[in-house]
């Protein structure tokens, strides 16, 4: 068995049977500065809380992997430094050498899956790079969502991928992508996009009956849920466009790559919108930590 320990809240949740929602790392110690990211996070595991659910915030941490993050564990991890970004390939590394790792959609996935766990909320899935048919940077995101049987709700793939290649690839890989409450795909910061949804949805009894006919049929993989950030949180999508594009440009002209990409493009945009891209990154977030707890009960009251 490898090193595996639960916060007491997500502990007495699996007890009794209750509704949980796992939440990644990443946002924590990629995503802002301390203690904004604590803070963040803090405010998004309430959010489950206040919509009945229990959140369990995944980390490595000295070689161990834990589901559901105590208090301080919670604010150390927000001020550690070198803090390993884990996927499928080295998360089983991180754990075997004792090293400290944020999870990534996939490591969520994997380790939400090892704990039982059928319901993440995040920010937004990885996907095709744009250019990626020449650096084929593809995230792994995507072959997780074929494989790992978790329903993921984002705002959608992050608007600085191809989004076509992205969903193209989805469709290829047999993951159900479903818009929520709309027909359009959301596309990230923006509510809307010019991508017509796969499947639309509308309540999350309906999302969760999805996952568990899947299951009975025994199809493997997950599904997406693309949940639109709130009007009132959004940057439109032709507002964006140039930023995004110029943010491209920077990072070619500075050669980042591989795993360094999205975090500098992430900065750059920051930097280009004056702040307003974390206000709404930070808003999808937690609108899309309600509607998983409203799925994750969902799911719960369906097995009773």
């Amino acid at each position: 068995m490898i090193p595996m320990t639960y916060s007491a809240e997500v502990q007495k949740a699996l007890d009794a049977g209750t509704a949980i929602v796992a939440l990644e790392s990443t946002i924590i110690t990629h995503g802002m500065p301390y203690p904004q990211n604590v803070e963040t996070a803090r405010l998004v595991e309430q959010d489950v809380r206040d919509a009945g659910a229990t959140p369990a915030t995944i980390a490595v941490i000295d070689g161990t992997l834990h589901i559901g993050l105590e208090d301080d564990t919670l604010t150390a991890l927000g001020q550690a430094e070198h803090v390993a970004k884990l996927s499928r390939a080295d998360i089983a590394a991180c754990i075997a050498i004792g090293g400290t790792g944020a999870t990534t959609v996939a490591a969520t996935m994997i380790a939400a899956h090892l704990a039982g766990i059928s319901v993440f909320a995040t920010g937004g899935i990885g996907g095709v790079h744009r250019g990626a048919e020449l650096s084929f940077d593809i995230s792994a995101d995507l072959q997780e969502l074929a494989q790992t049987p978790v329903t993921v709700v984002a705002a959608g793939a992050k608007a600085i991928l191809d989004l076509n290649k992205t969903y193209e690839v989805l469709e290829t890989l047999g993951v159900p992508v479903i818009a929520y409450g709309q027909d359009t795909l959301p596309a990230f910061w923006s509510r809307t996009s010019h991508m017509n949804a796969p499947l639309r949805m509308d309540t999350a009894r309906d999302i969760a009956a999805a996952l568990i006919v899947r299951n009975i049929m025994g199809l493997p993989g997950g599904q997406l849920v693309c949940n639109p950030i709130p009007e009132a949180d959004q940057i439109p999508a032709d507002e964006l466009a140039p930023i995004i594009d110029q943010a491209l440009a920077d990072a070619a002209a500075q050669n980042i790559s591989a795993k360094a990409v999205t975090p500098f493009l992430l900065d750059r945009i920051f930097t280009l919108t004056e702040g307003r891209s974390l206000t709404s990154n930070i808003a999808l977030v937690r609108n899309n930590a309600r509607l998983a707890a409203a799925i994750a009960n969902e799911m719960v009251n369906a097995a009773e």
